[in-house]
């Protein structure tokens, strides 16, 4: 088992609880406006993570906000950068007025997906976020283009798992149309575990829009807690 591990939720999604879940996360992917979230969003919950002591990330996704940035878009390398650059630079603006720092950078939903696999727009997103927030953290998929691409210039890299997300053999996500793709709490709670188990992660996600999600963030971190592993963030 991990010695330690961040667990980190997706808020600002337009979800109630967000507030709850920074009382239990170490880190928090905040929405940046162009899938889900607003300034007034992103500023209370900078504050919010400012005085929990919550790492601040960058939630950056297609301009989507009708397909909640789930869709998968023919977007050019050179758009993900300026688009990518564009929130992570207003999120920063919102963190430092809270008194904060973003901390690191998360694709979201489809963007996500093809940065795991697309190497052009996996340099895109890291040029972006060299370009707009200095030497930020990256977080994504274990073995994915993000990340090597990440580590091929030097920015600090977490791979992580989705405790809330159900797994195909393959090891890729069941897709959300599917049965399977989103697991209760007690299915998730297990997979958490396991998870952090495998010593392939070193960030355990939940999902803000996930069903329960306070719930299941707090037993995660009682669980874990519990076999031994110290929560705390990874940027």
């Amino acid at each position: 088992m991990a010695g330690s591990i961040d667990l980190n939720a997706d808020i600002g999604e337009g979800v109630e609880g967000d507030v709850e879940l920074l009382a239990v996360v170490t880190s928090a992917s905040v929405a940046c406006g162009f899938h889900a979230g607003d300034a007034s969003t992103m500023r209370a919950l900078c504050e919010e993570a400012v005085a929990r002591d919550v790492a601040i990330g960058a939630h950056v996704g297609y301009r989507d906000r009708e397909g909640f940035g789930r869709r998968e878009l023919d977007v050019a390398p050179a758009t993900v950068e300026v688009e990518t650059a564009e929130q992570v630079s207003a999120l920063a603006t919102h963190a430092a007025e809270a008194g904060g720092r973003v901390a690191y950078v998360k694709p979201h939903g489809a963007l996500y997906h093809r940065a795991s696999v697309d190497g052009e727009c996996a340099a895109a997103i890291v040029s972006a976020a060299r370009a707009a927030g200095g030497e930020l953290a990256v977080l994504a998929a274990p073995g994915s283009a993000l990340l090597a691409q990440a580590d091929a210039v030097g920015l600090a890299t977490a791979p992580e798992g989705f405790v809330d997300r159900g797994y195909a053999p393959d090891g890729s996500l069941v897709p959300r149309s599917s049965a399977g793709a989103v697991l209760g709490v007690e299915d998730a709670v297990r997979q958490a575990l396991a998870l952090a188990r495998s010593g392939r992660v070193r960030s355990l996600c939940v999902h803000g829009d996930t069903p329960g999600m306070f719930e299941l963030a707090r037993r995660v971190r009682v669980e874990l807690e519990g076999v031994g592993v110290e929560l705390r963030s990874f940027a």
